[in-house]
């Protein structure tokens, strides 16, 4: 709710009391969206290696707080905001000061620091708390995921109704400040349940132990690797027992890596020169997700324009039903009831329908979910496309190409475009997050989950780049450009197909690579014991209705 109840209304913000331009203002939000998503990666880092998660989730929790606290401050004061401007183009008011912007923008970042602490623990922490090695818990964990993302979503929807309503039409220093407090009650709920938590305790730099096996392998890139796996160096089971972890057979995957295991005479056996078997094959396991990692990239591309170009789109057309305005940014609501509906229907109706066809518990596979998702997404941007193009006909139909003015088109033609958008998070997110949760080791769970919220940090500054660079391309040559301050003037509707185009791409991509994915041997594994293990019940309440 606090974060999103800022982004989502955000480019109105940045438009209309700091006074951007469509382009400055897009790629602004884009940019501190991608750096709140990208730092996530640090917090992953401090939790796996010092603090552990339950205390890098508060110490993160405390930052947000004050970078909460200081954006109320921002919007409240009116030293701290330029004089209002009611001029169509805005770039002809007076702009904020360098204080001003300092102050927002502090705010804004020192919240982007907040959330690097919060999001890649909180969630892992959550799956944390159920016992692999218990049916029963191992079960209710495949639900997991689907409900957290729900939860979220349900804060997400207060956020894009009731707060960016209060934003646009009350007060921004109440919008805020309802953000505020309900981030810092929040808080107060997880410490609550303090005593009841499992924790796991940290286990060391997983990026220092993947650089060993990586040095170690080119350190002795000359050497053989032996046919038996058992020559190779590995700990004592025991060892691995002792800190609660697994111990991991050596694959013929990526086999170069091997090399980090092989003990060699005459040389010293730091941890710099051999590293055991497992975690070479933990090294592995992280390195062999990049690339569906890096399929994820466009999809937080996609997210960005819902919270830019979107929005600003929805400013132009007739918001009124009777006397109430809709909020332009209010239309994000229908992402997260789409979303909200979808997994339900997923959880409840069409797990269970696939898992008798398929027999997998899941019902399809993870990267399966993950493609239907990077699927609709090329069909979200034709469609707003298509929906663009007809807005600009109604603009110049109605002469109001040229100094711009809404256009009398309701603001619900962009319906479809969110509520495709919240079906395609409702395949995509959920099992992203739980996919790089899923498939990272044990000991790397927080940097695993980190890779997913990095995705989209990622997708936000690809967003800011090809806004940026299609913007100034398409004024080369005495040409207006695609993009522009008056919408009705510009050409959204190229730059969607653009995506679209980009997307298809992405999508042949995503293909190519988990043709060629391994899922992590242990979960196979595990995932295999588990459908057993949900037959052999299954046939223990026949037997037991039987015997009645």
């Amino acid at each position: 709710m606090a974060y999103l109840g800022i982004a989502s209304n955000l480019v109105i913000y940045l438009t209309r009391k700091l006074h951007q331009g469509t382009v400055k203002s897009a790629n602004n939000v884009t940019n501190w969206a991608g750096t709140s998503w990208v730092t996530p990666i640090l917090g992953a880092y401090v939790a796996d290696t010092y603090l552990g998660r339950y205390w890098t989730f508060l110490f993160g929790s405390a930052i947000y707080v004050l970078g909460m606290g200081l954006l109320t401050l921002a919007v409240s004061v009116p030293a701290l905001k330029p004089p209002p401007c009611q001029q169509t183009e805005v770039t002809n008011c007076k702009p904020a000061s360098t204080l001003q912007l300092a102050v927002f923008f502090g705010a804004l970042y020192i919240l982007a620091v907040g959330t690097g602490g919060t999001k890649p623990n909180i969630s892992t922490m959550g799956a944390d708390q159920f016992d692999d090695f218990d049916l029963k818990e191992k079960t209710y964990k495949l639900s997991f995921f689907n409900w957290w993302m729900f939860s979220i979503f349900l804060g997400s929807l207060f956020a894009n109704t009731v707060l960016v309503y209060i934003q646009d039409n009350v007060s921004w220093t109440l919008g805020y400040g309802l953000s505020t407090i309900g981030l810092s009650i929040s808080i107060i709920i997880f410490l609550a349940g303090s005593g009841l938590y499992r924790h796991k305790v940290p286990m060391g730099s997983p990026l220092t132990r993947m650089a060993r096996v990586i040095v170690a392998a080119f350190r002795k890139w000359r050497v053989p690797v032996p046919a038996d796996p058992r020559e190779l160096y590995e700990l004592d089971l025991k060892e691995y027992e002792a800190k609660g972890k697994f111990r991991i057979e050596s694959t013929p995957s990526l086999r170069f890596l091997n090399k980090a295991s092989v003990q060699t005479t005459g040389s010293s056996n730091t941890p710099w020169m051999v590293c055991p078997v497992t975690q070479v094959e933990e090294t592995k396991q992280m390195l062999r997700m990049i690339p569906i990692w890096v399929a994820t990239f466009m999809p937080g591309v996609m997210f960005a324009q819902v919270h830019t170009l979107f929005i600003k789109q929805g400013t132009t057309l007739d918001r009124s039903i009777g006397s109430f305005q809709i909020p332009p940014a209010s239309l994000v609501a229908f992402v997260t009831i789409s979303m909200l509906v979808s997994v339900v229907i997923y959880d409840k109706v069409f797990v269970k329908m696939m898992r008798r066809w398929t027999k997998n518990p899941r019902g399809i596979t993870l990267l399966q979910r993950m493609g239907v998702g990077l699927a609709l997404h090329v069909v979200i941007m034709l469609v707003a496309s298509l929906t663009e193009r007809k807005r600009l006909r109604v603009a110049k139909d109605h002469g109001l190409v040229e100094h711009g003015g809404r256009v009398p088109l309701s603001i619900f033609n962009l319906l479809p475009q969110f509520v495709l958008m919240g079906i395609a998070d409702s395949f995509l997110d959920v099992a992203k997050v739980e996919f790089f949760y899923d498939q990272a080791p044990e000991s790397m769970k927080s940097l695993g989950t980190s890779y997913s919220q990095a995705s989209l940090g990622i997708g936000n500054f690809l967003s800011t780049f090809l806004l940026s660079t299609v913007s100034h391309i398409t004024k080369k040559h005495g040409h207006k450009g695609w993009i522009l301050n008056n919408l009705n003037a510009s050409h959204l509707d190229y730059y969607y197909a653009l995506l679209a185009v980009l997307n298809i791409l992405n999508f042949i991509f995503f293909l190519v690579v988990t043709k060629f994915y391994i899922y992590r041997a242990e979960i196979s594994d595990s995932m295999e014991v588990l459908k057993e293990d949900l037959e052999m019940s299954k046939f223990k309440v026949i037997d037991q209705g039987l015997e009645n």
